[in-house]
């Protein structure tokens, strides 16, 4: 039976634990036969230092493997992606836990010129990890060469309002917008300052080992094992290393990655299985941060019956969201009513919500000639999808939708999807690691690029050119309020349609020592940020 009771939860997390108290203490046992704690890559000690402070080492467990390298202009795995965090800076960046912009590279925030035109000085005596010195040259060509439709940047169709980018001299660069774009100050934080003389000489070994600006600098990074950095000592920002070294440590392994924490190997993870969170408290200090992080539907809209809204959203209104949340999510989870969370700043819940409703779906699919459907529901093998996805199954065979799931990995999956061998896909989905603003993440699903034209395929559809044009209004209107009307009726047409819409979005649990970490907080996106922390 899937439904789960509460001592059966209780009992399974009791269980889990135990195991990852067995297998810390075997880790504290072999560190003891050793002769005294680990080292690191970078030659400290491990959190506890008895220098401590500024001269520690930050040890972290990471879920996730190095599955893209590290350039700024194509990376996408969540893991680089939250490294970059530390190894890179913007003109502007985003802090990773409040979400609010800052002035990094740039000496202050950009300065508009006039209506299209914006100029931003550099923080003066910047350097690279090489030791070189950051110029305006540089940010042109890191500008450049996401802009170039040669290289097939993610970044670029984040910047359809950014015409030339151009050098005034050494510290001062001038953007000129194709039309007045009011996020520009905010929104240019998606690209990452690079050195054009060490791209331009390998960008593959860039890639691989990156050169920033940032507080930290990547010393070692081994693909399924770990990332370590050291301190950046020219660094001259707002938000410099408080420790001397970072080791990540890339642990796949539920259980494993709590182990590294209840042993004291390290001093962080990042999602921590929904099964362990109650059973950490007490050991370490664990929060849930609501996100936008989320589990979508996706339907082929190339592929009948799923062309047919009725059935879309037929099988929304089939799901126990609720009995997902507090089974498979153990409460870590909040059932969609809006492409966004309620606590994004620009919540608007969407005029259509899909509560459970069986018959609502049993007569939608009545209507659209669909009862009787079968369904192979295409799903990635991530921990807590899952979890998630055997009930999926069972609210649709409750419909009368006979469903097969095929769980694979990530790759493997979304081959068959961009092939077109699917017709329906339930996987996690998180853009807000690159920016918080509803354009942004509007855009990343629904925007003119692969997800539109190679994955849900509805691109050209009257649908598709509305949600667009509603989009480019938007982002040409200065008033707030208009544009906040402009995005509402982007996020009530992209629920009605549903061809790619969140299921539930989840709260993200994050795990720490406090007695070992001064100034850390969890964050409302993957991965760990260890800006202005220090190991105490």
């Amino acid at each position: 039976m899937l439904e789960r009771t509460s001592k059966e939860v209780d009992r399974r997390g009791f269980l889990r634990l135990v195991g990852a108290l067995t297998t810390a203490t075997a880790i504290a046992g072999s560190v003891a036969a050793c002769g005294g704690p680990s080292s690191t890559a970078a030659g400290s000690t491990s959190g506890g230092d008895a220098e401590g402070g500024s001269n520690g080492t930050i040890e972290a467990g990471i879920s996730y493997a190095l599955s893209t390298g590290f350039d700024p202009m194509t990376s996408s795995g969540a893991t680089p992606v939250a490294a970059n965090l530390h190894v890179f800076e913007g003109l502007v960046d985003l802090d990773p836990a409040t979400r609010e912009p800052y002035a990094a590279l740039a000496a202050a925030m950009p300065q508009q010129v006039d209506d299209t035109t914006w100029r931003a000085r550099l923080r003066s005596g910047a350097t690279f990890h090489d030791g070189s010195p950051v110029t305006a040259e540089d940010v042109v060509f890191s500008f450049g060469r996401i802009l170039d439709p040669a290289n097939s940047s993610l970044i670029v169709q984040f910047l359809p309002f950014l015409d030339t980018v151009t050098a005034v001299d050494s510290g001062t660069v001038e953007f000129r917008l194709k039309y007045a774009f009011p996020l520009f100050a905010t929104r240019i934080s998606v690209v990452k300052v690079v050195p054009k003389k060490v791209v331009e000489a390998d960008q593959k070994a860039f890639d691989a080992k990156p050169t920033g600006s940032g507080p930290y600098k990547v010393v070692e990074a081994t693909r399924q094992d770990k990332i370590a950095f050291q301190r950046h000592d020219a660094y001259n920002g707002p938000r410099p290393a408080k420790a001397a070294a970072m080791v990540w440590r890339l642990t796949s392994d539920p259980t494993a990655r709590v182990s590294s924490l209840v042993s004291g190997r390290v001093q962080a993870i990042e999602d921590v299985p929904y099964v362990d969170v109650a059973g950490l408290k007490g050991k370490a200090v664990t929060e849930s941060v609501e996100s936008f992080g989320n589990l979508f539907l996706m339907f082929n809209f190339a592929r009948k019956p799923f062309d047919d809204k009725r059935v879309r959203q037929a099988l929304h209104y089939a799901l126990d969201v609720d009995k997902i949340v507090a089974t498979a999510m153990y409460g870590n989870g909040i059932a969609s009513t809006s492409y966004l969370q309620p606590s994004h700043p620009d919540y608007h819940r969407a005029a259509t919500v899909y509560a459970h409703d069986p018959e609502k779906a049993r007569a939608l699919l009545a209507e659209a000639g669909a009862s009787g459907l079968s369904v192979t529901l295409l799903t990635t093998n991530t921990g807590w999808v899952n979890d998630i996805a055997p009930l999926i199954k069972e609210s649709w065979d409750a419909v009368g939708v006979k469903t097969t799931l095929d769980i694979g990995d990530s790759s493997g999956q979304y081959k068959k999807v961009d092939a077109g061998d699917f017709g329906v896909m339930a996987a996690p989905g998180d853009p807000s690691v690159f920016g918080n603003d509803v354009d942004l993440l509007l855009r990343w699903f629904y925007g003119e690029g692969v997800w539109t034209t190679k994955r849900f395929r509805w691109a050209g559809s009257p649908e598709d050119q509305q949600v667009r044009g509603l989009l480019d209004q938007a982002a040409r209107t200065a008033d707030a309020a208009a544009r906040s009307a402009l995005w509402n009726q982007v996020i009530d047409l992209v629920a009605e349609q549903a061809v790619l819409y969140p299921v539930v979005h989840r709260k993200l649990p994050t795990a720490w020592s406090d007695k070992k970490l001064a100034g850390f907080k969890p964050l409302p996106t993957t991965g760990l940020s260890f800006l202005g922390v220090s190991a105490a």
